[in-house]
């Protein structure tokens, strides 16, 4: 049977972020894509300019049409919005046995809008971390989730432990946001802390990426590899959709999830 994986995530019209990006990452790596929609954005490369978010009943009516007829081999979770919809899909989660589950905390768009209430800041850590196979952060979040200021790798290493702590069984912050030559994600499982390096590349267009690396960790999830064997082959992906970002648009354009398909094999 064809590995199946569902994103619970919010809609990018601009298709470079959200469901769009991960249902495009899922296909690449030859996983079927299911989606539960969370929220309607209206977004292009320069922006977001409104949000419609999606009522939690909803999202668990998604959620339960996929899950009773299809099933999921992995899940994970995107823009969640509010407090509500995290009740909603903690509740799916637990009541579906749904796993492994990566939990993308995403709480700003790369232009800086908003996507998730700060009042659900500590249901997302409290109730929906627990669940999580896989938890990653970029800095940003992963200093709101932890309450560490985070200026080096020592500070996201003590970042991603203060997280376990929180109850993920595995967390991934990604330091692409950091200064350096080198991008640097330090990935935790509790018992081992593995640095995992790729070249700084000096890219405009690099909108989605973190959709698109979660998606693809969740792909290689789905199709039965290792915890630490999708994360590594994940960080190679999204190095090279980097790469060849699209100049698309008149803002940021997206990272390029197809060039995997060319370059898989290039360091």
């Amino acid at each position: 049977m064809v590995p199946r994986a569902l994103t619970i995530a919010g809609s990018d019209s601009g298709g470079g972020a959200g469901i769009q990006a991960d249902l495009k990452t899922f296909t690449v790596f030859g996983v079927f894509g299911m989606s539960a929609i969370t929220a309607l954005t209206a977004q292009n490369t320069r922006g977001v300019t409104a949000i419609h978010t999606v009522p939690g009943r909803f999202v668990r009516q998604q959620i339960d049409a996929v899950v009773t007829d299809i099933g999921v081999d992995a899940a994970k979770t995107g823009m969640l919005a509010n407090a509500e919809i995290i009740a909603a899909v903690t509740a799916a989660v637990r009541d579906h046995r749904i796993a492994p589950l990566v939990v993308d905390p995403v709480m700003l768009a790369e232009s800086g809008a908003p996507l998730l209430a700060e009042d659900a800041h500590e249901a997302l850590r409290r109730d929906l971390l627990p669940l999580a196979t896989l938890v990653t952060p970029n800095v940003y979040e992963a200093q709101l989730l932890a309450g560490i200021a985070i200026t080096s790798v020592a500070d996201m290493c003590a970042a991603a432990r203060a997280l376990i702590r929180c109850g993920a069984r595995a967390v991934l912050v990604k330091g692409g946001h950091l200064q350096g030559d080198a991008a640097v994600d330090v990935f935790d499982d509790g018992t081992t802390v593995h640095r995992l390096t790729a070249p700084r590349i000096a890219a405009r267009h690099t909108h989605g990426t973190g959709c698109q690396l979660s998606a693809a960790i969740s792909a290689g999830l789905a199709c039965g590899l290792p915890l630490l064997d999708a994360v590594e082959r994940a960080k190679r992906f999204i190095t090279i959709a980097i790469r060849n970002g699209l100049a698309i648009g008149h803002g940021v354009g997206p990272a390029n999830p197809l060039a995997w398909l060319k370059e898989k094999e290039s360091p």
